[in-house]
């Protein structure tokens, strides 16, 4: 049986859920998606890899609620690495306009160091990336010429495509709506060391769910000015 290792790009998956269905699946048990996903593989570990949101109070709430939800519901099978987010001014080349715009750090380079460490010490012989972000390529070609009877492969956020990754694995595939809805976290986690219930936000509750858009390729970071 291989043992599994799942490293999940939080900003894309978020992006990409939040995308296609808005915040009905946020709330998402990010174990039992991966075990969904590679169900005959025995599962090591979940590698979430995220930063904390910045200048939004109320998002940021959200955020540490789910992340402490996570952990106590899935315990040792979760690993959640922080990176982080940096300010930049920007400037529109057409108008001249200047706003601040916020660019996540370090996480797709914590994922590649992290997939290529685990292959390299034989942690686990079989990941899913969960991920469209093409700047992994590097990584994943690494990870195959260290290991290469390893199965590796990228399961895309809804909304998210990389031709990159598709091109370099050997298997790829997007995540569809039934794996989130059967993959959520109890409305309470409770946390088993402190007793303390964690609530499922207000504002993560279930809706009406908008028609779907095309796939394409992930970008960077969302654009925040138009002239």
């Amino acid at each position: 049986m291989a043992h599994l290792i799942a490293y999940v790009d939080g900003f894309n998956l978020y992006h990409g859920l939040h995308g296609k269905y808005r915040h009905r699946y946020l709330w998402l048990d990010l174990v039992a998606l991966t075990r969904s996903l590679r169900p005959r593989d025995e599962l090591v570990k979940v590698k979430y890899f995220t930063a904390s949101v910045m200048n939004d109070p109320s998002a940021l709430s959200r955020q540490e609620t789910y992340l402490q939800a996570l952990a106590a519901h899935c315990g040792t099978q979760i690993e959640i690495v922080m990176g982080r987010y940096q300010s930049k001014e920007a400037r529109c080349r057409s108008c001249g306009a200047t706003w601040t715009r916020y660019e996540e750090k370090e996480t797709d380079v914590n994922i590649a160091v992290s997939l290529v460490a685990d292959i390299a010490t034989k942690a686990m012989d079989s990941a899913v990336i969960i991920s469209a972000d093409s700047d992994l390529s590097p990584a994943v070609r690494t990870a195959r010429a260290l290991a290469p009877g390893a199965h590796i492969v990228a399961a895309f956020p809804p909304a998210r495509f990389s031709h990159e990754l598709k091109r370099i694995m050997p298997a790829s595939f997007t995540i569809g709506r039934a794996k989130f809805s059967g993959a959520q976290l109890p409305r309470t986690v409770t946390d088993p060391l402190t007793g303390h219930a964690l609530e499922r936000p207000r504002k993560w509750a279930a809706e009406a769910v908008p028609p779907p858009r095309q796939n394409t390729e992930a970008p960077s970071r969302p654009r925040t000015h138009t002239c």
